[in-house]
C-alpha cells in the first residue's frame, strides 16, 4: 500500500444501502466484548480504575460555522489519572484515549495499554468521551432525542469529535502548564480511525497515534464487500473443517425446515427462541451475527470460534440433525439460557449512534507517527493498513490476533505473539518521544 492510495477525501453522506448491495450482518466497530465485564482477567484492577477523576469541559457545539447557534456549549466528560505523571516540569508525556461509540467510563475498566504502560513512561492519562455518548450529549437532550432531531443530529460527526478532542487536550495542557509534554493518542476500532485522523488533522497537538484495529479502508470500491465474511469463514475452517461444513450445510437446511408446514414453529422449538419466529431468516441473521462476533473477538484463552465448533462437532447427531448441532454451538457460546435467538433488547447508544456515524466518516491523507495494529483473525482487518506506508507510518499485525486485543489489559496468560506485538508498539512510541525530546532540547538551546 502506498501513501497515494490513502490520498483522498470521502466527504459525502451515503445511505447504508448504497454502501453495500446487501445488508451485512456484522458487529459494530466496538472493542467491547460481550463477556468482558464478567472476566476479571480482562478487566483493569478496581484500584487503577478508581484512580481516574472526572471532569467536564464547556465544549463548543459547532467548531466549523459562525451561526449564532454554533456558539452554544455543552458539558463534555473527560477523565484524568495523574498518579503516574512525572509532571509538567519534566515535560512528561500525556497519553490520551479517544472515546468512541460508548460511554467513556467503560474504557477505564477494559483498556489496558495506557494504564499498563503509564508507569514506565511516567505519563498522564486522559480519557475523553465522544460527543453524543454517555454524559456528553448536547443541549440537555437524551440520546434518542438528540438523534431524532435533524438539526441537533447534524453536529454528530467525526470531524466535530476530532475538534472536541483537540480543544480538551489543549485545555488540559494549559491548565497543567504542560506546554512541552508530548501527546500520544490511542484508540481502538472506530476510535482507532479517530486516532489516525487526529494525527493527520491536528499534528501540532498529538505527536503520534496508536490506531488499533482501525478499518480505514472499508469504504466503497476500496475493500470487497465480502471481505469481512471471508475472514469469518477462514477462522471457522481453521478451527474445524467439519464445523465449517456443518455451518455451510445449515443455511439450506434452515430454509428447508422453514418451508414445511409449521416450519417456523418447529424452528422456534429447535432453537428455543424467546418468541415465535416469523421466518427462517431470523435464525440465519442471528447465526451470522453470532459467528461474526465470535470471529471478531476470538481472544485467548477462551477462543469463541473454537468454543462454538466444539459444541457443533461434539453434538448428539440423533437430535434434530444438522440444526441440532448448530444449536449446540449456540449453547456452547452463550451458555445455558431460558431462550435464544430473539431475546428482548434495548437498543444501546452504541448501536444507534454507530448506524448514523458509519456512513459519515472522512478519510484524509496521512502524515507521520502512526501505528496501525491489527490481528488477522479479526474480520475488520481486511480493511486495515497491513503494510508500512513510510518509515513512521507502520503496520504491526499478528496472525492470531483479534479485534483491538493489543490495547486490552495485559494478562499472565497472554501468548508470546501478543506480548511481542505490544512490546513493538511501546518501543516505537518510545522512539517518537525520544526524538521529540531531542528536538525540544535543540530548539531551546
Amino acid at each position: 500500500m502506498t501513501l497515494s492510495r490513502l490520498s483522498f477525501i470521502i466527504s459525502f453522506i451515503l445511505s447504508t444501502a448504497s454502501i453495500s448491495g446487501q445488508k451485512i450482518y456484522s458487529p459494530t466497530l466496538s472493542l467491547q466484548r460481550e463477556d468482558i465485564f464478567g472476566d476479571p482477567e480482562h478487566a483493569v484492577s478496581a484500584s487503577i480504575a478508581n484512580e481516574f477523576e472526572t471532569f467536564f469541559f464547556n465544549q463548543t457545539l459547532d467548531h466549523f460555522n459562525y451561526r449564532p447557534e454554533s456558539y452554544a456549549t455543552f458539558k463534555q466528560r473527560y477523565l484524568i489519572n495523574s498518579n503516574y505523571w512525572a509532571g509538567a516540569n519534566s515535560s512528561a508525556p500525556i497519553f490520551v484515549y479517544l472515546g468512541a461509540e460508548s460511554p467513556i467510563d467503560g474504557a477505564t475498566t477494559i483498556i489496558g495499554f495506557l494504564t499498563d504502560n503509564a508507569a514506565q513512561f511516567k505519563a498522564l492519562l486522559v480519557y475523553i468521551e465522544h460527543r453524543y455518548y454517555g454524559e456528553s450529549i448536547p443541549l440537555g437532550m437524551s440520546f434518542e432525542e438528540a438523534l431524532g432531531d435533524a438539526n441537533v443530529r447534524g453536529y454528530f460527526s467525526s470531524a466535530q469529535a476530532l475538534a472536541d478532542y483537540a480543544a480538551i487536550i489543549l485545555h488540559v495542557k494549559q491548565n497543567l502548564k504542560a506546554r512541552d509534554s508530548p501527546v500520544i493518542v490511542v484508540g481502538g476500532s472506530y476510535g482507532g480511525m479517530l486516532a489516525s485522523w487526529f494525527r493527520l488533522k491536528y499534528p501540532h497537538v498529538a505527536l503520534g497515534a496508536l490506531a488499533s484495529s482501525a478499518p480505514i479502508l472499508y469504504f466503497e470500491d476500496m475493500t470487497p464487500q465480502d471481505a469481512y465474511y471471508s475472514v469469518v469463514t477462514k477462522d471457522f475452517k481453521e478451527a474445524s473443517e467439519t464445523c465449517y461444513q456443518t455451518i455451510r450445510d445449515s443455511w439450506s437446511e434452515i430454509d428447508r425446515v422453514a418451508q414445511e408446514p409449521n416450519g417456523t414453529s418447529n424452528l422456534s422449538k429447535m432453537f428455543k427462541t424467546c418468541k415465535p419466529l416469523e421466518s427462517g431468516d431470523e435464525v440465519k441473521s442471528y447465526l451470522k451475527l453470532l459467528y461474526a462476533r465470535a470471529a471478531q473477538y476470538n481472544d485467548p484463552p477462551r477462543y469463541p470460534v473454537t468454543q462454538i465448533c466444539s459444541g457443533i462437532d461434539g453434538a448428539n447427531t440423533s437430535e434434530n440433525g444438522i440444526l441440532g448441532k448448530i444449536f449446540a454451538g449456540v449453547v456452547a457460546y452463550n451458555g445455558s439460557s431460558t431462550c435464544y435467538v430473539n431475546p428482548p433488547t434495548n437498543v444501546s447508544q452504541t448501536s444507534l449512534g454507530w448506524r448514523w456515524q458509519d456512513i459519515e466518516l472522512i478519510l484524509r491523507r496521512f502524515g507521520s507517527n502512526i501505528i496501525f495494529s491489527n490481528g488477522l483473525r479479526d474480520p475488520w482487518s481486511t480493511a486495515g493498513v497491513l503494510k508500512n506506508i513510510s518509515e513512521s507510518i507502520v503496520a504491526i499485525f499478528t496472525e492470531k490476533g483479534s479485534h483491538c486485543l493489543d490495547i486490552l489489559v495485559e494478562k499472565q496468560t497472554d501468548p508470546d505473539w501478543l506480548v511481542l506485538q505490544r512490546k513493538a508498539e511501546v518501543e516505537i512510541i518510545k522512539g517518537w518521544i525520544a526524538k521529540y525530546y531531542a528536538d525540544l532540547l535543540a530548539f531551546k538551546q
